[in-house]
């Protein structure tokens, strides 16, 4: 953003003043930009007084008590258990023991001022084999999170699915009928959260649990099929969303809000001028197109489907009308992304490398590409117009060495959140539609097959004893929610 000057944001400049600052922009931000963000302070730095501030995390890799209660297994539990899968053979067995001590976690939030918690269900605690019998003891876990999170003044955000699917589903992803499990699994919850639970997010990155999964195999199930078979996994994937959304707005009561939290592929331009944006804008759609662009859009479009020839997905009357149903929000979780630049190609773009040289944390795939915070939230509004954006997740890996004092001092952690927020208060001054940020993650975790040995938590925890200590990017984070304006 060389040359631009953030503290313009908020008071009235001139569209077409702040459309050359930006090296060209779409007519509708030109015109939100010639007013205040409603809601927003005179300070250039500040978010709108509703902004929603919270953390996130995912059942697998915080709650533990695998085999207590009536919880069925799930993939990962059988992935983390066979020998060389994860480093160092770490598995969720315990974990953060956050299923026992999830009034602890409550009390960290609640010590942040976070506003909001966006968390998972684990499906198997609900229906041990992924249908048939609910489990009450599962039930009553949530209830009791729920319940002490609103006690707290927090607003919880419930994900339906993160990855843990439950093995009694014969064929996993593989099968169209773990689709329909899973909306009657969304319509169970939504039936009986709702009352208190008003944002339910059906499905955690559809890349991961399918692509990531069922072609690469490294991660749970991990399997390698041929191409044909993994589009259909990817439909299968879209279709339990489609129909999650649906089986939530038929059990829900009046008010609840329905979205998803997509790892989407993002995008930004290699250079801010108006040929550069448009080919970032077809990067986007195009190599989203199994995933985001067909919920969004309602169809595959032209172009995924001649790409896949024969191996295109078998499609079934109906399909693709539940994927495309309406939804209130959309939730992106944002760490890294792609530089695009403008090129006489068929596509139009061409995807530029990551260096080697290129700035990166912990985890080798975690580029430091601070504004895809904002290419993400301007390219999915400017495609496709959601009534509402938040970021799902964003944060970083760090090797966080514990100092003398007990503390750690992750520096390079509150460098890489504050450049990122940054970028994603450029979109908030500009008028996208962008109403919350869940930081990932509120504490150390299994981090998947990576085990216990990258660690995004902005609290350390101890898990020898489970005791959680505050990082410094806590402590950043703190102060920034309670300013409400980067600090």
């Amino acid at each position: 953003m060389t040359g631009f000057n953030r503290r313009q944001f908020g008071k009235g400049i001139g569209a077409a003043a702040l459309g050359a600052a930006l090296g060209g922009q779409s007519a509708t931000a030109q015109a939100l930009a010639t007013a205040p963000t409603a809601g927003a302070a005179a300070d250039g730095l500040a978010f709108p007084s509703d902004f929603l501030w919270g953390c996130a995390t995912a059942a697998y890799q915080i709650e533990g008590g695998v085999k207590e209660d009536g919880r069925g297994e799930t993939v990962w539990d059988v992935y983390a258990h066979t020998p060389g899968k994860t480093t160092d053979g770490g598995t969720g067995d315990v974990a953060c023991d956050s299923y026992h001590r999830y009034q602890e976690d409550i009390a960290l939030l609640k010590a942040l001022g976070a506003k909001s918690y966006r968390f998972s269900v684990a499906w198997s605690r609900i229906f041990p084999s992924g249908k048939g019998k609910p489990n009450q003891k599962g039930l009553d876990y949530y209830n009791r999170l729920v319940d002490g999170l609103l006690a707290a003044g927090i607003e919880p955000h419930m994900t339906l699915f993160h990855w843990d699917l439950p093995t009694g589903l014969q064929g996993g992803w593989q099968s169209r009928d773990t689709a329909y499990a899973f909306a009657d699994y969304a319509g169970f919850m939504a039936g009986k959260m709702s009352d208190r639970v008003k944002h339910f997010m059906t499905v955690n990155e559809l890349r991961c649990f399918t692509d990531l999964a069922y072609w690469n195999g490294n991660k749970a199930p991990a399997l390698r099929l041929p191409m044909d078979q993994v589009n259909q996994v990817r439909h299968h994937g879209v279709l339990a969303h489609g129909l999650g959304v649906q089986a939530i707005r038929a059990h829900a009561k009046a008010g609840t809000q329905v979205g998803l939290a997509d790892n989407a592929t993002i995008f930004v331009p290699a250079i801010e001028t108006p040929e550069h944006i448009e080919a970032t804008k077809k990067a986007m759609r195009e190599e989203n197109a199994m995933f985001l662009t067909a919920i969004m859009e309602g169809r595959y479009i032209d172009s995924y489907l001649a790409a896949q020839g024969k191996d295109a997905p078998k499609v079934q009357a109906g399909d693709m009308k539940a994927i495309g149903s309406p939804l209130d929000f959309v939730s992106l979780n944002v760490y890294t992304s792609n530089t695009v630049r403008a090129a006489d190609t068929a596509s139009g773009y061409e995807i530029l490398p990551h260096l080697a040289n290129s700035p990166r944390m912990a985890s080798p795939w975690l580029n430091v590409t601070p504004e895809a915070l904002y290419w993400s939230i301007r390219t999915v509004s400017e495609l496709w117009k959601p009534k509402k954006l938040y970021i799902s997740e964003n944060g970083c890996s760090a090797d966080d060495p514990v100092a003398q004092d007990g503390k750690v001092y992750d520096a390079d952690r509150v460098m890489y959140l504050r450049n990122y927020i940054t970028h994603m208060h450029r979109a908030v001054s500009e008028g996208y539609p962008i109403q919350g940020y869940f930081l990932w993650s509120l504490m150390d975790n299994f981090e998947w097959e990576d085990g216990y040995t990258k660690l995004f938590g902005i609290h350390h925890v101890d898990f020898q004893t489970q005791k959680r200590t505050p990082k410094l990017s806590a402590d950043w984070y703190r102060e920034l929610i309670k300013a409400n304006k980067l600090v």
